[in-house]
């Protein structure tokens, strides 16, 4: 075998152990602002570490914002937000070419795509022509402004939130972008609990928002070799494969699911299945996956690259609805 082909060596566990020391600390002082979301935390920092992005959807008023600039505060990243409207253009987003009339020169004015963590707010908004150029950036992770490009920072992140009640004036993501998401989170309710936590924290005028520098994005991209190296054993390997192609012949494990699926999840969602349950092992201090790393990402995974069918828009029934039965019906290593 070549060299450049050997396996990655496995961290020790104390390795793994030293290398997210940070993690705790950063839940917790990211837990003193947001209540709850524990579970959509723990989703943005697998994006972190995979060097992937997030969709967030879920009804306003539930943190999504809130949640993007505490983590972009105890990274000491950059952060930026852009609403997105039907008279957004692609500049207000890319940047563009500023003219010179004195010496007739052009020069660049980066635009706000240019920060770690962008929240592109309400992305269904926008029309095609500013979708496109956000699907550029997110995956050549660079801009290309008159004859120069310029490379976007490291780590880049974008995390888009969609209000799925409100669906009028809006334009639905294409599958081709949707695709490029590494993980859909739905976005709940807090519990009874945790909302009387939020009157207790919220209910004033000024509210305390301020967090403390935990970690730096250097310590973010360090941590990612790290993660590379989690082991993976060869029959979660083939777990995940089996789950992906489940979704493209659902007839294998059960008749009826064959009509609720149109397309399934193509070999993007492979690739970020693996890459994601290592993250996840890698936030929970091990040094290898479980199954059940897998089982817990497979619907933030999955549920925006399953189009379901006719049929199952008619009966009501989700592509969360459609994952668990697959899970269900796929024997675990």
């Amino acid at each position: 075998m070549p060299a450049s082909d050997a396996p990655l060596p496995v961290p020790d566990q104390d390795a793994i152990l030293k290398a997210s020391a940070w993690v705790a600390p950063l839940r917790t002082e990211i837990g003193r602002v947001l209540v709850g979301q524990a579970s959509l935390v723990d989703r943005l920092l697998v994006a972190l570490l995979t060097n992937g992005h997030v969709l967030l959807e879920g009804v306003p008023g539930l943190a999504k914002t809130l949640a993007v600039r505490t983590l972009a505060g105890t990274l000491h990243a950059k952060f930026q937000r852009i609403q997105f409207t039907p008279d957004l253009l692609p500049a207000d987003v890319v940047g563009t070419m500023v003219y010179h009339p004195k010496d007739g020169t052009f020069t660049p004015r980066l635009g706000p795509i240019f920060a770690n963590l962008v929240l592109a707010d309400e992305i269904n908004r926008a029309p095609a022509k500013v979708q496109s150029a956000l699907l550029e950036a997110m995956q050549e992770r660079q801009v290309t402004l008159g004859e120069h490009t310029h490379r976007l920072p490291d780590p880049f992140m974008v995390l888009a939130t969609q209000n799925p009640i409100d669906q009028e004036g809006t334009y639905t993501l294409p599958e081709a972008q949707l695709d490029r998401f590494l993980l859909k989170v739905r976005v709940t309710y807090p519990t009874p609990l945790e909302e009387r936590m939020v009157l207790d924290a919220m209910a004033t005028s000024a509210p305390k928002l301020d967090v403390s520098q935990v970690t730096d994005v250097a310590t973010i991209t360090a941590s990612r070799a790290v993660v590379n190296q989690v082991f993976m054993d060869e029959k979660i390997r083939d777990y995940i494969v089996a789950i992906i192609n489940s979704t493209r012949h659902p007839e294998t494990l059960a008749p009826h699911l064959k009509l609720l699926i149109r397309c399934g999840a193509s070999p993007r969602g492979t690739i970020n299945l693996a890459l994601a349950s290592k993250a996840l092992a890698f936030l929970n201090g091990r040094n290898y996956v479980v199954p059940q790393d897998v089982k817990d990402l497979a619907p933030d995974i999955l549920r925006h690259r399953i189009l379901l069918s006719y049929e199952a828009e008619a009966e009501g029934v989700t592509s969360e609805d459609v994952v668990k039965a697959l899970l269900d019906k796929l024997p675990v290593p």
